[in-house]
C-alpha cells in the first residue's frame, strides 16, 4: 500500500552537488523513520542518513558535514541533499521508509534505486 519513488540521481563531477528526493504514495496512517541507503559494486548496501520523525537524524561517518537529510512530513518526502561529491559516493541510492498502513503495524518499505555516479 506504500510505494517509494526516488529522483534526483545522475552523473555529477567530483565536489559536485546532487539532491536526492524520495516521495512515499499510497494509503498509511504515518511514516515513521525515513532514510537513504546506497549500494555500490561489489559492496553490501548500508545507511547513509536516516531522519526520525522528530527530525533527529544520523548520518554515516563517511557522509558527515557532506551530506544533509531533511524531510517535508506534510507531503511524505524525504530529501538527501549531496555536497562535495567523492567517487566512492558512486552508489545506487536507495530510500527507505517505516510507514503504518491504515489500521496495521508498521512495515519497511524499499524504494527502486536512483544511480548517483561521480566522475574524477
Amino acid at each position: 500500500q506504500v510505494q517509494l519513488v526516488e529522483s534526483g540521481g545522475g552523473l555529477v563531477q567530483a565536489g559536485g552537488s546532487l539532491r536526492l528526493s524520495c516521495a512515499a504514495s499510497g494509503v498509511f496512517f504515518s511514516i515513521n523513520a525515513m532514510a537513504w541507503h546506497r549500494q555500490a559494486p561489489g559492496k553490501q548496501r548500508e545507511l547513509v542518513a536516516r531522519i526520525s520523525s522528530d527530525g533527529s537524524t544520523t548520518y554515516a561517518d563517511s557522509v558527515k558535514g557532506r551530506f544533509t537529510i531533511s524531510r517535508d512530513n506534510a507531503k511524505n518526502t524525504v530529501t538527501l541533499r549531496m555536497d562535495s561529491l567523492k567517487p566512492e559516493d558512486t552508489a545506487v541510492y536507495y530510500c527507505y521508509a517505516i510507514a503504518v498502513p491504515e489500521m496495521a503495524r508498521s512495515y519497511p518499505y524499499w524504494g527502486q534505486g536512483t544511480q548517483v555516479t561521480v566522475s574524477s
